[in-house]
């Protein structure tokens, strides 16, 4: 058994959180301050009669977008929906504690509008085939997500500090992306990648508590995350096809992986942890050196034979070309 799994570890390390509630309450007060209380409608509404001239121009703008955008948004979408796997478990690592129960709550009545406005706008801007999201996200959600993490509050936090964040870059870029063709959809994105940025500073610095209170375990967690995070898309159909398409579209990918690792380690200033234990040691190391690692990894996969078109179901065109 992997020993983050054993009941001992994890109950350890539930403590280590129970002791460290008074600094995350100031955390979750620190982002109750700053976040932005927005719903899905202010963003994205044409119900009214009388908006159907701007529905038809959202729908001309949306046509013209590049399909690799579209396949962005589709991924980023469907990761969103995968929102029930993601609550139950934090729930099942730290959602007994009070503490964590107020953030657990806010922080999926938050991402519950992503998904919400996301879909709002697919469907106004008739982005893809009709019954192709409803059908994707049902079987994305009967197939589950488990992770080889289960069982480890520390590692818990390590990821979603990490997955926040490339959350946060993946809109951030595709906003970007669409933004001289679509501003509607820039501004959704952009609104959802402020969001996550938001998410990932809390995540951050409860990782953060752990490692000052318990360094080893905290190292030797984040050890097993970040070399390779396991998108919690993972299951969707067709998830690697779309993530190289967003990879060649400069979307996200193992370049801007290596940056926000790189960034990340530098956040809890990795280099500086000493550890009690060889292991840890090593392991943080093996941390500092991973950032050359996976840009090494981009570089690698650039100079491979690329992708050239690219054919998906929900896509009105199906077969489309990188630009």
């Amino acid at each position: 058994m992997n020993p983050c799994c054993r009941p001992t570890a994890f109950s350890a390390q539930l403590q280590v959180l129970a002791d460290a509630a008074p600094a995350v309450a100031a955390l979750i007060d620190r982002h109750e301050a700053s976040r932005l209380d927005w719903l899905p409608g202010e963003l994205v509404d044409f119900s009214d009669d009388d908006q159907l001239p701007a529905l038809r121009e959202l729908r001309d703008r949306a046509r013209g977008l590049d399909p690799a955008i579209k396949v962005s948004v589709m991924l980023n979408l469907l990761t969103e929906e995968g929102l029930p796997h993601f609550h139950r478990i934090i729930s099942e690592h730290v959602g007994s504690q009070a503490i964590w129960q107020r953030w657990t709550r806010l922080w999926t009545a938050e991402e519950d509008r992503h998904g919400n406005v996301m879909r709002d706008y697919a469907r106004d801007a008739a982005l893809f085939e009709p019954g192709a999201l409803d059908r994707l996200q049902f079987d994305f959600l009967d197939a589950g997500f488990d992770p080889d993490w289960a069982g480890s509050p520390y590692r818990l936090l390590a990821y979603t500090s990490l997955q926040e964040r490339a959350t946060q870059v993946s809109h951030a870029n595709t906003a970007r992306l669409a933004a001289a063709h679509e501003p509607l959809l820039q501004k959704v994105l952009a609104r959802l990648a402020g969001d996550e940025a938001r998410h990932c500073a809390f995540y951050r610095d409860a990782f953060a508590l752990a490692l000052a209170a318990d360094p080893d375990a905290a190292l030797l967690e984040l050890a097993s995350v970040a070399p390779k995070l396991s998108m919690p898309g993972g299951t969707i159909a067709g998830f690697q096809m779309m993530a190289e398409v967003e990879r060649q579209a400069g979307v996200f990918g193992p370049r801007e992986y290596a940056a926000l690792v790189s960034e990340s380690l530098s956040h809890w200033a990795i280099g500086d942890v000493e550890p009690h234990g060889s292991e840890a040691r090593r392991a943080r190391d093996a941390l500092m050196a991973l950032p050359a690692r996976l840009s090494a990894l981009a570089d690698r996969l650039e100079h491979r034979r690329q992708l050239k078109t690219f054919e998906f179901a929900f896509l009105r065109d199906r077969l489309a070309a990188l630009v």
